[in-house]
């Protein structure tokens, strides 16, 4: 099996997919393994590899107990790869024309009651309250999370002059390269300027650069460090689920269309390229309706 396809492979996705860095590993990562699964069954080629070789990759991870998410996404890391293959002319047919993995199970996302947000938010501002910028900093993080809903990547990637706080929204940068402007409201802009004004200048140094969120060192912030604020800032609410940045992201998303928001808007923010992904939303308020309906209704 020549390697060396996998190397130019990576090439194009770094060049023409737009992929985030996350989703590039793992397809190279997918596509590896299915080389290895090649080369166990004596295969020399890519031009080797038929759908029933492919058919039995999946059935293979899928009898080792690998999750119906993991067996889509090497699906579909086979399908963009043999798609490359055969438009490059390294295979003369595309084996997974007719390659189809188990439907993703769709759970509803985990989020937070209102009053629990709020909660969380009164934890991290009165935290903030003994002057130590990291505090500080904590505060806007979460403010600005759940105020805008943007991912965690997002909010680690924003510089400074991404934040126009007169404006009140944030300029970040989705996935697939693709740049949107979220409003936030005035309970993040407070934490914001308190952060940018008094917080961010005592961390800073020559090394932080344009990044808006510091660590206590003064670099760049990362995913790791946000997750671990959240986690840290939830375990002061008392019966909160235990959630990580993308649990205020489905929490903003959530109270915004149980305020009355029109879910094309909530996709816009989010950044959806599917209104799909957007509507699983909606099973989340549904759902809570029904409860509230059940434990409230004289007829239920």
């Amino acid at each position: 099996m020549d390697h060396a396809v996998l190397a130019d492979f990576e090439r194009h996705l770094r060049a023409e997919r737009g992929l985030s860095e996350h989703t590039m590993r793992a397809y190279i990562g997918d596509v590896t393994a299915l080389a290895d699964f090649a080369a166990d069954r004596e295969l020399t080629s890519w031009q080797d590899i038929t759908l029933a070789d492919l058919r039995s990759w999946l059935a293979a991870m899928d009898g080792t107990g690998a999750s119906r998410a993991t067996l889509a996404r090497r699906a579909a890391a086979a399908r963009t790869f043999f798609r490359w293959t055969t438009r490059s002319g390294t295979t003369s047919q595309d084996p997974s024309l007719r390659l189809v993995a188990p439907r993703r199970s769709r759970a509803l996302p985990g989020v937070l009651k209102q009053q629990d947000a709020s909660a969380l938010l009164d934890v991290a501002a009165v935290a903030a309250d003994d002057d130590d910028p990291v505090h500080q900093r904590d505060r806007a993080v979460l403010e600005l999370l759940y105020a805008s809903g943007i991912r965690v990547s997002e909010l680690t990637g924003l510089d400074v002059d991404a934040i126009d706080l007169r404006e009140r929204t944030v300029r970040v940068i989705g996935k697939g390269d693709k740049e949107r402007t979220v409003p936030f409201g005035i309970p993040a802009e407070r934490a914001l300027i308190v952060w940018l004004q008094q917080g961010r200048p005592r961390l800073a140094t020559a090394q932080s650069g344009p990044a808006a969120f510091l660590g206590r060192r003064g670099r760049r912030l990362d995913p790791r460090q946000v997750r671990e604020v959240v986690h840290r800032m939830l375990a002061h609410v008392a019966d909160a689920p235990d959630l990580g940045p993308h649990g205020l992201r489905h929490s903003a998303a959530t109270h915004l269309l149980e305020g009355g928001a029109d879910l094309r808007q909530v996709q816009e923010l989010l950044g959806h390229a599917s209104m799909a992904t957007t509507q699983i939303y909606t099973h989340v308020s549904v759902d809570r309706l029904r409860r509230s309906f059940r434990q409230a209704h004289p007829r239920a």
